[in-house]
């Protein structure tokens, strides 16, 4: 992988792991495209590291537009084992306190499908890029649904633990699917379950932060049986950099949509991907 290379999957990266149009599908087609009409062959260790390094790098981006959140997350877990050691959890839970608490739920339908490797079934899809076309559209349809749904104006911390618990329900069923939007599955659960768009992007970014981390946990091991060329280093370097850089401002762009405009061009986009991604893989 050279250089050129890595920066366009870094660009594909940082748009489209927060954009809800789904990285998983967008780096699996370029990939998989790439060897399609180049002929190369793919290292697959290589990939699964500069894969990791994108993820990692994305996470970056989170944690510095979301910092204040960030902060309170990490307050109100030291805060939460102060209380539990005190016996004092009967005294109520603060803004991070529950924030903590809602993201630990929304996080635990993830847990079976690491454990049960229902993630590794569907990965077998990256490598089908018609399959992943049919699942962009799937997941253009979900967006201009939910984009018509009416919110309550519900809040994560103002909220019960059912709603986070719906909306991890959406992250660990179909967004592990490649062509289907993490983000987009989360912030349509969002909606589903009452957050206003606002909050549905909000609560959806800071979902990522777990669901990120704790994939490349589980993927470390695997990643150092499959090895690492010293050669792939300045790739992934300036690959990580650069999808930290366009994640940040990608998630920026979601913000100020959520505010102000609606997700429909999204919706339109990853149809016209999925169909367009049908046609070249059946007819070439």
């Amino acid at each position: 992988m050279g250089i050129f290379e890595a920066i366009i999957y870094g660009i594909i990266q940082g748009i489209a792991e927060f954009l809800p149009i789904s990285s998983s599908g967008h780096l699996a087609l370029a990939q998989n495209f790439t060897q399609k009409f180049s002929g190369a062959e793919i290292n697959s260790g290589a990939n699964f590291t500069f894969n990791i390094a994108l993820h990692l790098a994305t996470l970056v981006s989170v944690c510095v537009v979301y910092r204040k959140d960030v902060l309170d997350l990490i307050k109100g877990f030291f805060s939460l084992v102060k209380k539990l050691f005190a016996g004092k959890l009967k005294d109520g839970l603060d803004k991070g306190e529950k924030l903590f608490l809602m993201l630990c739920v929304a996080t635990l339908p993830l847990v079976p499908v690491k454990l049960l490797g229902l993630d590794e079934s569907v990965e077998a899809l990256s490598g089908i890029s018609w399959a992943i076309g049919m699942l962009l559209i799937i997941n253009g349809t979900m967006l201009y649904i939910s984009d018509r749904l009416a919110t309550r104006g519900t809040t994560a911390e103002n909220g019960g633990f059912l709603r986070p618990l719906g909306v991890g329900c959406m992250q660990a069923l179909i967004g592990i699917l490649p062509g289907i939007s993490r983000s987009g599955s989360t912030i349509t659960g969002g909606k589903i379950f009452g957050y206003t768009r606002e909050e549905a992007v909000r609560f959806s970014f800071l979902m990522s932060i777990p669901a990120i981390l704790g994939a490349c946990v589980f993927e470390l091991p695997d990643m150092f049986e499959q090895g690492f060329s010293m050669d792939m280093f300045t790739p992934v370097l300036v690959g990580a950099v650069v999808a930290a850089v366009v994640g940040f401002f990608a998630i920026k762009l979601l913000q100020y949509l959520s505010k102000n405009k609606s997700f429909t061009f999204f919706a339109v986009y990853s149809v016209i991907v999925g169909i367009g991604s049908i046609i070249v893989d059946l007819a070439f």
